[in-house]
């Protein structure tokens, strides 16, 4: 049985940390990958969601046993973004081994049907998680609730 692994975080990460958190990021996937884990799960959202697909693409290219799965939440999840957040989004996207929509079209639930979605099909939820509100603090939650492993970057 492939072990999974699913990634949730905000959304606005101080650049200042962003080059931290990568790191972070790319050793406990690394770990991750040690530990049997094959699949990662990413939720195509901008700030940590990006960090993490992105480093799972880099990991990838040494080790091509592992994949990226993209769950979605609708096909219009960019609209409204900025031209740059949009390309590296569809660089990823095109990077992905599989990608996921949990709705067709956006309604008021679909991010967190995504957010469910990942919980329910992973096995262990790598977090960037400082505050107790949104959806990130609703996802962890979930996935206490759930009984998954969580492992929370903010806090190592």
């Amino acid at each position: 049985m492939k072990k999974t692994c699913s990634f949730t975080g905000h959304r606005k990460i101080p650049p200042v940390l962003q080059e931290s958190i990568t790191r972070r990021l790319e050793k406990t996937i690394i770990n991750c990958v040690k530990n049997g884990y094959s699949i990662f799960m990413a939720g195509g959202a901008l700030g940590f969601d990006t960090l993490a697909a992105e480093a799972v693409l880099r990991i990838r290219k040494n080790d091509p046993s592992i994949k990226l799965i993209l769950a979605l939440p609708c096909h219009t999840q960019t609209r409204n973004w900025k031209q740059s957040d949009i390309d590296r989004y569809e660089e990823i996207r095109k990077e992905a081994d599989d990608v996921i929509y949990v709705s067709d079209s956006y309604t008021k639930d679909c991010m967190f049907q995504r957010n469910r979605y990942l919980i329910d099909h992973s096995d262990l939820c790598i977090c960037y998680l400082t505050e107790n509100r949104g959806g990130t603090f609703y996802t962890v939650r979930y996935a206490e609730k759930q009984g998954k492993t969580i492992h929370n970057l903010a806090k190592t």
